[in-house]
């Protein structure tokens, strides 16, 4: 029974809550405070302070730990994926959808116009990334990171995912 009601504390402010984990916030303080008492205001305020202060969105990471306090892991696996499934919902009956008319002309011309803004976005992304790492890390070792990356990328068969992870390597190693 547990199980459920973090179920449905999560899932039930994720698809009326619109704007995102601020929007959605109060929504989920109803819930855990209010309705079912896991927490008291003072801790899901403290909970919020500690969640802000970390990476990766609020909602996540605030389901995490309050699912995890209710009912440990079992519980945070719970919250989380009832605070990723309304999205993860729409995004599949998008996807149903758009694949239902992809041979539309329709769809094809939207899709012709979206690959351009979404590499616009991915450029500024990698120049904002590339700004940083310079003031950050300095210019040798964005230099060694940005070139084993794209020898690794271009010139061998390697999964991004394993870049990344050199990176993170490198960066933990050497600058940590």
């Amino acid at each position: 029974m547990i199980y459920w009601q973090l179920f449905l504390a999560f899932f039930i402010p994720n698809i009326v809550g619109y704007g995102g984990g601020p929007a959605i916030i109060p929504l989920i303080e109803n819930e855990v405070v209010g309705r079912y008492g896991w927490m008291s205001s003072q801790g899901f305020a403290e909970t919020l302070a500690l969640g802000n202060a970390l990476p990766s969105p609020i909602a996540t990471k605030m389901a995490g730990y309050i699912g995890y306090d209710v009912a440990g892991v079992p519980g945070s696996l719970t919250a989380i994926f009832a605070t990723v499934a309304p999205s993860l919902l729409l995004m599949l009956a998008a996807l149903g959808t758009l694949y239902r008319y992809r041979d539309s002309v329709k769809v094809k011309s939207m899709s012709q116009w979206v690959r351009p803004v979404v590499m616009t976005l991915m450029a500024y992304l990698t120049w904002r990334f590339l700004a940083e790492g310079l003031d950050t890390a300095g210019t040798l070792h964005t230099a060694i990171i940005a070139g084993v990356a794209g020898v690794l990328l271009l010139a061998t068969r390697v999964h991004p995912a394993f870049v990344v992870c050199f990176g993170l390597g490198y960066g933990a190693l050497l600058l940590g």
